[in-house]
């Protein structure tokens, strides 16, 4: 191939990805402890169970919201020796995205993996305040690998989409 056949780049160059953040912020929050304060007086080792979830919308052209759902419940035997919820916490941590020139690709994993990364340490420290708030001791949530969860949803998606018919 001579330089005379490659595209000529400076007439024909692509936009850079732009990405940046407006704002990130505390959009819902709940803490639930349905059994105090009979849970205070039983030994304290929980069961914690943590739930995950990511949703965007589009909220003009280039700005996006992206909202990280996070439902973690401890669960704690009782004088009764039966498992009993100890607390919930429920929240929603929000970030407002500027995400410009992305290919689709490249804009479903910003969105998938890369906003829900950045939004994560936050979410993490308002459930440990909540947490050590409601009379327990702290929480600290394990670090998550959102790159291996969207990877995990991707495939998912890819193998419960019907195949295309040719015709």
């Amino acid at each position: 191939m001579d330089n005379d056949d490659m595209p000529d780049q400076a007439s024909n160059p692509l936009p850079a990805t732009h990405f940046s953040i407006e704002k990130i912020y505390l959009k819902d929050v709940s803490f639930e402890s349905p059994k105090s304060p009979e849970v205070f007086r039983s030994q304290w080792k929980p069961e914690i169970h943590l739930e995950l979830n990511n949703s965007s919308q589009k909220i003009q052209d280039d700005l996006f919201e992206v909202v990280l759902s996070i439902t973690v419940t401890a669960k704690n035997l009782d004088a009764e020796k039966a498992l009993a919820v100890a607390f919930v916490v429920e929240l929603k941590q929000a970030g407002i995205f500027v995400i410009r020139s992305a290919p689709p690709q490249q804009l479903q994993l910003l969105i998938g993996s890369y906003c829900p990364t950045i939004l994560y340490p936050y979410a993490r420290e308002a459930v440990s305040y909540l947490v050590s708030q409601g009379g327990f001791p702290q929480l600290l949530l394990a670090p998550v690998n959102f790159d291996a969860l969207f990877a995990d949803a991707m495939r998912n998606k890819q193998q419960q989409t019907p195949p295309q018919l040719k015709q």
